[in-house]
């Protein structure tokens, strides 16, 4: 079974057109929440997102832009975005939205559970290796996929040793990908970054392909119209920051 991993969207349309039409073939998408939020076609986006299925986890700004989250717990631009979203989405999105189940998922035939923040709180943000050692000394599932940094980025323990993994690239401007084999015995936390909004100074979309049957998982990185989504972020009257941001993978 091959899962296409994806997290973190954030209603940017031409990093997830991109992201489908490079991404090698899957069986099944899961989707690590935040679909919508801070990009311009939230509709598109959610529509894009349902016609895919597969398990879908809601994530803060999905909460936020559905209105069931207190935006004052937002950044300025975060908030200002949930509210612009809020009065664009039509009605059967944003209850589509309200629906989403939050993490962890346990997925029944698979040694793996879905979440967006973290398995014990789904707003966690899990980036230092002691908040990562500490999930893993808690948890039972061999892997468990997160999203919510925007960052690819692993955490892995043998029992004995704790190891960060991250994904190595040669370039910024090309499509590319890195194999990180399941070692039998180990226990994962792997994110696979943002489709829409990468904060670890890579512009280009990023995603994740996991390949029980080999026992791979597989960071991807790819380039997408980010001019485009600039252009439509601008146009639709948002924070000016929201757009920079986007060239900067910050």
């Amino acid at each position: 079974m091959r899962a296409l991993v994806i997290s973190d969207i954030h209603a940017n349309l031409q990093a997830l057109e991109a992201v489908l039409q490079e991404a090698p073939p899957w069986d099944e998408v899961w989707n690590l929440g935040d679909t919508v939020g801070y990009g311009a076609n939230p509709n598109e986006v959610v529509e894009k997102a349902q016609l895919l299925g597969g398990v879908i986890v809601r994530g803060n700004h999905d909460r936020a832009c559905a209105g069931l989250a207190d935006l004052e717990d937002f950044s300025e631009s975060a908030a200002e975005a949930a509210r612009w979203t809020q009065s664009i989405l039509t009605g059967g999105y944003r209850s589509w939205l309200a629906g989403l189940p939050r993490g962890p998922i346990q997925r029944p035939d698979l040694p793996v559970q879905l979440v967006h923040g973290s398995p014990r709180d789904e707003d966690e943000y899990l980036v230092f290796r002691d908040d990562a050692q500490a999930v893993l000394a808690a948890g039972s599932a061999k892997i468990t996929f997160f999203g919510h940094t925007h960052v690819q980025v692993g955490f892995a323990t043998n029992g004995d040793e704790d190891f960060r993994l991250t994904p190595l690239y040669t370039s910024k401007s090309e499509a590319e990908y890195f194999e990180l084999p399941v070692r039998r015995g180990a226990q994962y936390l792997l994110n696979p970054g943002s489709a829409g909004q990468p904060r670890d100074g890579d512009w280009r979309a990023a995603f994740g392909l996991y390949d029980d049957g080999r026992q791979v998982f597989t960071w991807h990185r790819v380039p997408y119209d980010v001019a485009e989504a600039q252009r439509r972020i601008r146009r639709a009257g948002l924070p000016e920051f929201l757009a920079a941001r986007l060239a900067m993978g910050k």
